[in-house]
């Protein structure tokens, strides 16, 4: 019988320091023009845990396969711990045998903002004339946990002048937040502030991400400004969502994969029925890296996403095929 093969671990510094941003945007941004389809990947398989949910999330390409499987504790950033924790399962397509382990948290808060930023960056490029954002944009986050870190840091590599603010249910979460930006070199030089008045902040920011775990509306949509991009990706299940119809209905909408938000996009479920989505569903994530989508004047651009296999996979591969090179 022959021996196993070593299967290679690779740790959360190892993952983050061979998956950057700037990677993982380019691996998704290749991935996706060269003809991957979000609408084949698979549904994610959620099942009960104490106080929380097991969710596994496998993926297949020709070269490598995969399997992410976290756990999802809703109450742990209250205990000062992670909400998501986890491994990632990297298999060869070729033998199905195992051929690394890595960390699962650390790649899934890399692969998350990635992806976000990947829409955002597309929504930007395809902005009409008349709606194309500055050099310094204004970025508004809601919320202040992991995500909402990486996601302002994914946002320096395409606009690294840009300044931010954040709102946050705990002012002491933003103010931790702020400082753990200050103190790290790579973000020292980055304007973040809390935002004061939380209706003014949408009304002015370019780009609005939303990174909470919310299940009603953050803001009232009819705030954000004409042309302004919106990108909301903390939620998952068709009854939590973080914007209003009115945002949905005056936007120009765009998805991770149509089949994913159909699934689980709360977001969408009550102006989406099943009459638009079959006479009129949105883009997908794969259309806007290829230009197949339209921008009016006029309208904000939103995109919404609730995390596909497809996508750790990508980031999985781009580690692992990282180590490898000589």
């Amino acid at each position: 019988m022959t021996a196993m093969p070593s299967i290679d671990f690779f740790s959360a510094d190892e993952v983050r320091e061979l998956l950057t941003f700037d990677t993982a945007i380019g691996a998704l941004e290749s991935a996706l023009a060269a003809g991957l389809s979000p609408e084949d990947d698979g549904p994610r398989l959620f099942a009960d845990a104490p106080d929380g949910e097991f969710l596994l999330m496998p993926a297949q390409s020709a070269k490598f396969s995969g399997v992410k499987a976290l756990t999802i504790a809703p109450s742990n950033p209250d205990r000062g711990l992670e909400k998501i924790q986890g491994l990632y399962l990297l298999y060869s397509s070729d033998t199905l045998a195992p051929i690394a382990v890595m960390e699962g948290s650390c790649l899934t808060a890399i692969r998350t903002p990635s992806v976000t930023l990947t829409a955002i960056r597309h929504l930007a490029r395809l902005a009409p004339e008349g709606a194309r954002l500055g050099s310094d944009p204004r970025i508004l986050l809601f919320g202040a946990g992991t995500q909402a870190i990486e996601h302002i840091r994914a946002a320096l590599v395409d606009f690294p002048d840009a300044t931010f603010e954040v709102v946050g249910r705990r002012p002491e979460r933003v103010a931790a937040m702020i400082a753990e930006l200050a103190a790290d070199p790579a973000t020292a030089h980055v304007r973040v502030a809390a935002a004061t008045d939380d209706d003014a902040a949408v009304a002015a920011a370019d780009i609005i991400i939303l990174t909470t775990t919310a299940t009603s509306p953050v803001f009232d949509g009819s705030l954000v400004a004409d042309n302004a991009i919106v990108a909301a990706t903390g939620t998952h299940g068709l009854d939590a969502r973080e914007v209003d119809d009115t945002l949905v209905s005056r936007a120009d909408v765009a998805v991770e994969g149509r089949g994913s938000a159909r699934r689980e996009n709360g977001n969408l479920a009550t102006v989406f029925d099943e009459a638009k989505w079959e006479s009129s569903p949105p883009a997908n994530l794969q259309d806007l890296v290829r230009g197949n989508f339209t921008r009016t004047l006029g309208r904000p651009a939103f995109y919404t996403g609730v995390g596909m296999s497809w996508e750790d996979l990508v980031c999985a591969s781009a580690v692992y095929t990282a180590r490898q090179r000589p």
